[in-house]
Protein backbone atom coordinates (compact mmCIF):
# COMPACT_ATOMS: atom_id res chain seq x y z
CA UNK A 1 0.00 0.00 0.00
CA UNK A 2 2.90 2.13 1.19
CA UNK A 3 4.61 2.11 -2.57
CA UNK A 4 1.07 2.16 -4.29
CA UNK A 5 0.67 5.68 -2.70
CA UNK A 6 4.69 6.52 -3.71
CA UNK A 7 4.05 5.60 -7.17
CA UNK A 8 0.62 7.71 -7.43
CA UNK A 9 2.59 10.65 -5.57
CA UNK A 10 4.94 10.26 -8.01
CA UNK A 11 3.17 10.58 -11.22
CA UNK A 12 1.31 13.04 -9.94
CA UNK A 13 4.62 15.25 -9.92
CA UNK A 14 6.03 14.31 -13.39
CA UNK A 15 2.49 15.56 -14.63
CA UNK A 16 3.01 18.50 -12.71
CA UNK A 17 6.85 19.29 -14.15
CA UNK A 18 5.73 18.37 -17.62
CA UNK A 19 5.80 21.43 -19.49
CA UNK A 20 2.63 23.24 -20.58
CA UNK A 21 1.50 25.71 -22.74
CA UNK A 22 2.40 25.87 -26.49
CA UNK A 23 5.25 23.56 -27.96
CA UNK A 24 8.03 24.96 -30.50
CA UNK A 25 5.94 23.17 -33.44
CA UNK A 26 3.07 25.76 -32.35
CA UNK A 27 4.99 28.48 -31.49
CA UNK A 28 7.75 28.30 -34.50
CA UNK A 29 7.43 29.68 -37.81
CA UNK A 30 8.52 26.58 -39.89
CA UNK A 31 8.05 25.81 -43.84
CA UNK A 32 6.05 23.73 -43.42
CA UNK A 33 2.73 24.34 -42.00
CA UNK A 34 -0.52 22.91 -41.58
CA UNK A 35 -3.63 23.99 -38.98
CA UNK A 36 -3.86 21.98 -35.71
CA UNK A 37 -7.21 20.43 -37.31
CA UNK A 38 -4.99 19.26 -40.55
CA UNK A 39 -1.91 17.93 -38.13
CA UNK A 40 -4.77 15.77 -36.10
CA UNK A 41 -6.17 14.41 -39.44
CA UNK A 42 -2.60 13.75 -40.78
CA UNK A 43 -1.44 12.16 -37.23
CA UNK A 44 -2.51 9.23 -34.98
CA UNK A 45 -3.48 10.26 -31.32
CA UNK A 46 -0.14 9.31 -30.13
CA UNK A 47 2.26 10.90 -32.96
CA UNK A 48 -0.21 14.05 -32.61
CA UNK A 49 1.07 13.91 -28.80
CA UNK A 50 4.40 13.67 -29.65
CA UNK A 51 5.38 15.67 -32.52
CA UNK A 52 3.15 18.73 -31.80
CA UNK A 53 2.44 18.05 -27.67
CA UNK A 54 6.26 17.46 -27.27
CA UNK A 55 5.21 14.05 -25.16
CA UNK A 56 7.77 10.93 -25.51
CA UNK A 57 6.19 7.33 -26.17
CA UNK A 58 6.75 3.95 -24.23
CA UNK A 59 10.61 2.95 -23.79
CA UNK A 60 11.04 -0.30 -26.15
CA UNK A 61 7.09 -0.24 -28.12
CA UNK A 62 8.79 1.30 -31.32
CA UNK A 63 8.94 -1.09 -34.14
CA UNK A 64 11.87 1.14 -35.65
CA UNK A 65 13.90 0.00 -33.01
CA UNK A 66 14.70 -3.43 -34.61
CA UNK A 67 14.92 -1.62 -38.41
CA UNK A 68 18.14 -2.30 -39.39
CA UNK A 69 18.00 -2.02 -43.15
CA UNK A 70 19.69 0.80 -45.36
CA UNK A 71 17.42 3.69 -46.21
CA UNK A 72 15.99 6.93 -44.33
CA UNK A 73 14.69 7.91 -41.25
CA UNK A 74 12.27 10.60 -42.23
CA UNK A 75 9.79 12.98 -39.98
CA UNK A 76 6.34 11.92 -39.84
CA UNK A 77 4.96 14.68 -39.39
CA UNK A 78 6.36 16.50 -43.20
CA UNK A 79 8.70 13.66 -44.28
CA UNK A 80 11.50 15.76 -44.06
CA UNK A 81 14.41 13.57 -44.05
CA UNK A 82 16.50 13.58 -40.68
CA UNK A 83 18.65 10.23 -40.08
CA UNK A 84 20.87 7.81 -42.36
CA UNK A 85 20.45 4.53 -41.05
CA UNK A 86 23.95 4.39 -40.97
CA UNK A 87 24.17 6.45 -37.92
CA UNK A 88 21.72 4.37 -36.27
CA UNK A 89 22.92 2.27 -33.35
CA UNK A 90 21.65 0.24 -30.56
CA UNK A 91 21.58 2.27 -26.97
CA UNK A 92 19.73 0.15 -25.14
CA UNK A 93 17.45 3.01 -23.85
CA UNK A 94 14.36 1.99 -26.05
CA UNK A 95 14.34 4.56 -28.28
CA UNK A 96 15.83 4.70 -31.91
CA UNK A 97 19.07 6.50 -31.23
CA UNK A 98 21.56 7.57 -33.82
CA UNK A 99 24.99 9.26 -33.25
CA UNK A 100 24.55 12.10 -36.38
CA UNK A 101 21.58 13.70 -38.52
CA UNK A 102 21.30 15.00 -41.92
CA UNK A 103 22.66 18.85 -41.87
CA UNK A 104 20.31 21.34 -41.49
CA UNK A 105 17.00 18.50 -40.37
CA UNK A 106 17.62 19.30 -37.33
CA UNK A 107 16.52 22.29 -34.77
CA UNK A 108 17.12 22.01 -31.05
CA UNK A 109 16.18 24.04 -27.94
CA UNK A 110 17.05 23.82 -23.96
CA UNK A 111 13.92 21.61 -22.04
CA UNK A 112 13.71 21.69 -18.64
CA UNK A 113 10.79 19.83 -17.67
CA UNK A 114 11.16 16.76 -15.26
CA UNK A 115 13.20 18.57 -13.35
CA UNK A 116 16.22 18.26 -15.71
CA UNK A 117 18.28 20.17 -18.21
CA UNK A 118 18.35 18.31 -21.88
CA UNK A 119 18.21 19.84 -25.63
CA UNK A 120 15.27 19.06 -27.01
CA UNK A 121 15.41 18.12 -31.10
CA UNK A 122 12.35 19.45 -33.48
CA UNK A 123 11.92 19.00 -37.34
CA UNK A 124 13.27 22.52 -38.92
CA UNK A 125 10.74 21.65 -41.68
CA UNK A 126 7.79 21.74 -39.55
CA UNK A 127 8.36 21.83 -35.76
CA UNK A 128 7.73 18.31 -35.17
CA UNK A 129 8.96 17.40 -31.58
CA UNK A 130 11.79 14.57 -31.89
CA UNK A 131 13.20 13.52 -29.20
CA UNK A 132 16.70 14.73 -27.35
CA UNK A 133 20.08 14.56 -27.79
CA UNK A 134 22.69 13.64 -25.27
CA UNK A 135 26.35 13.35 -24.74
CA UNK A 136 26.73 9.56 -24.08
CA UNK A 137 26.62 8.26 -27.58
CA UNK A 138 29.66 6.05 -29.70
CA UNK A 139 32.53 8.01 -31.71
CA UNK A 140 32.68 9.67 -33.90
CA UNK A 141 30.45 12.43 -32.41
CA UNK A 142 29.56 11.14 -28.80
CA UNK A 143 25.96 12.06 -29.38
CA UNK A 144 23.43 9.99 -28.91
CA UNK A 145 20.32 11.97 -30.63
CA UNK A 146 17.04 9.61 -28.95
CA UNK A 147 14.05 9.79 -30.93
CA UNK A 148 10.50 8.74 -30.39
CA UNK A 149 9.73 6.18 -33.01
CA UNK A 150 6.19 7.41 -33.80
CA UNK A 151 8.28 10.82 -34.65
CA UNK A 152 9.66 8.47 -37.65
CA UNK A 153 9.27 6.88 -40.65
CA UNK A 154 11.30 4.61 -42.45
CA UNK A 155 12.40 4.87 -46.25
CA UNK A 156 14.06 2.00 -47.67
CA UNK A 157 16.91 2.13 -49.74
Amino acid sequence: MLLGGTAITALAAFSYLRPTGASIAAEGDFPFKLTDAEWRARLSPDAYYILREEGTERAFSSPLLDEHREGIFACAGCDQPLFDSATKFDSGTGWPSFYDFIPDALGTREDSSFGMMRVSLHCSNCGGHQGHVFEDGPPPTGLRYCIDGLALKFIPA
